[in-house]
């Protein structure tokens, strides 16, 4: 696994060089666009607007366009240049319980592993900050831009969250109505809540979907016809507190109701 970044956590005059790992993976079926007479393969070329000839990878440079048709040239090398060790540097700027962060801010993760000599204060920061059940804002430059973030502690390591600004957060689109709910309708549903309770398991879960879609696809390679499953489509709820009884009903007894414990703590995996 390639390395992202190399740089250090800065925790008040503490410096811990530190690399980060991406911690996810895109696992989606892809497709390729074909062209619908001979099922040839569509091939997307980049040409020049100025002449209408093909340009290739290398010949291709970045340009910042600061009047009408008129750009300056910036290089990879050039960004680099610019950068200070402070720039790659993740600055610790306070601590926070992660139930602060809205999820809507949450962008991309990293693993967050020490470098030589950084094995023991990165470990003491990790069971600080667990012992204290906090999550640690920072910002450092990754890429062209500086980051807001997010350092989170686990039983097994360091995660960091990239944030978005708030100014990248949309606002719901549309207005809608928030219908008054009876003391016993909440209720049932907090029940109904309770009985469905369950500590997160990653590994329960898997794309079902992805599973028919490769099915399909040897299905199709095969040249078998593709056939619609049955389906059974839910009722429509006629009555919310019948529509809950019967719920409740369906799970069994709830388990007595338990303190919420702090996100720090219970982000275990990625």
């Amino acid at each position: 696994m390639a390395v992202v970044q190399k740089g250090a956590i800065s925790f008040g005059l503490v410096y811990i060089p530190v690399s980060l790992y991406t911690a996810t993976q895109d696992s989606d079926i892809n497709f390729n666009q074909l062209h619908k007479a001979d099922k040839a393969r569509i091939r997307y070329k980049k040409v020049c607007g100025h002449c209408g000839k093909e340009v290739q990878a290398k010949d291709i440079v970045r340009g910042y366009e600061y009047a009408k048709d008129r750009y300056v040239v910036i290089t990879d090398e050039e960004i680099e240049k610019i950068k200070t060790e402070k720039d790659r540097t993740i600055t610790i700027m306070s601590f926070t319980s992660l139930d602060e962060i809205s999820p809507v801010y949450f962008d991309r993760a990293y693993h967050v592993v020490p470098q030589k000599g950084g094995g023991k204060a990165l470990e003491l920061l990790r069971q600080a900050m667990l012992r204290a059940q906090r999550a640690a804002l920072g910002k450092t430059v990754l890429g062209n831009s500086e980051k807001l973030l997010v350092i989170i502690p686990r039983e097994d390591g360091m995660l960091i969250q990239t944030l978005l600004y708030r100014d990248e957060i949309k606002e719901v689109p549309v207005e809608y109505e928030r219908p008054k709910v009876t003391e016993a309708e909440l209720g049932m549903a907090e029940q109904l809540i309770r009985g469905m309770e369950e500590p997160f398991a990653p590994e329960k879960y898997h794309d079902a979907f992805r599973e028919k879609l490769r099915a399909l696809i040897a299905d199709k390679i095969a040249g078998k016809e593709v056939e619609a499953p049955a389906e059974e489509r839910p009722g429509a709820v006629i009555d919310l507190m019948e529509a809950l009884k019967a719920s409740v009903k369906r799970i069994g007894s709830p388990a007595p109701a338990k303190k919420p414990r702090s996100r720090t703590t219970k982000r275990k995996e990625a």
